[in-house]
């Protein structure tokens, strides 16, 4: 996985942080066993189907986003670091390695009295690309429906 450095990281990176109330192991499992992430990943009103999922260095998780209007979306995330419970690095596409919206995001888990500061780093190959994806993908909105989504889903499993 490597990134060009056609323009400075910030203008290539999406940035979401948000504290959840839970323990950092508990959400970080949220993240990596497809019976929790089958039940908030994506944003509002959003389905997935997960094909396989392999949470370890060079592992895939294949899964099927259902957008709310009938329209299907092909993901593909490649695990490239995971060291529990604390960081997650992946590469995110939709399956097609010559895609040019290609990103590697990183998310960090850091514990605080009791709870879980989560931030995720979505870094693009240029700042077009990631001006692209939040232009027609609502990509920054998405992100932030995605984790309150986690939100929900932690707050009624406990």
């Amino acid at each position: 996985m490597s990134i060009s450095t056609h323009a400075g990281i910030a203008e290539r990176e999406i940035v979401t942080t948000r504290i959840f109330d839970a323990p950092r192991d508990i959400v970080f499992a949220a993240w990596i066993d497809p019976q929790h992430i089958g039940q908030w990943w994506g944003p509002n009103g959003f389905t997935i189907t997960t094909e396989r999922m392999d949470v370890r260095p060079g592992g895939e998780w294949v899964f099927v986003m259902h957008g709310p209007d009938g329209t299907d979306y092909p993901n593909r995330i490649v695990y490239a670091v995971i060291e529990r419970p604390g960081k997650l690095v992946y590469k995110h596409d939709s399956g097609d390695e010559n895609e040019p919206r290609q990103f590697v995001t990183t998310v960090t888990f850091a514990e605080q009295s009791g709870k879980t500061v989560l931030t995720m780093r979505a870094l693009f190959k240029t700042a077009a690309e990631r001006d692209s994806v939040v232009r027609e993908h609502n990509a920054i909105e998405g992100g932030n429906q995605t984790l309150g989504r986690l939100a929900a889903y932690l707050a009624a499993s406990r």
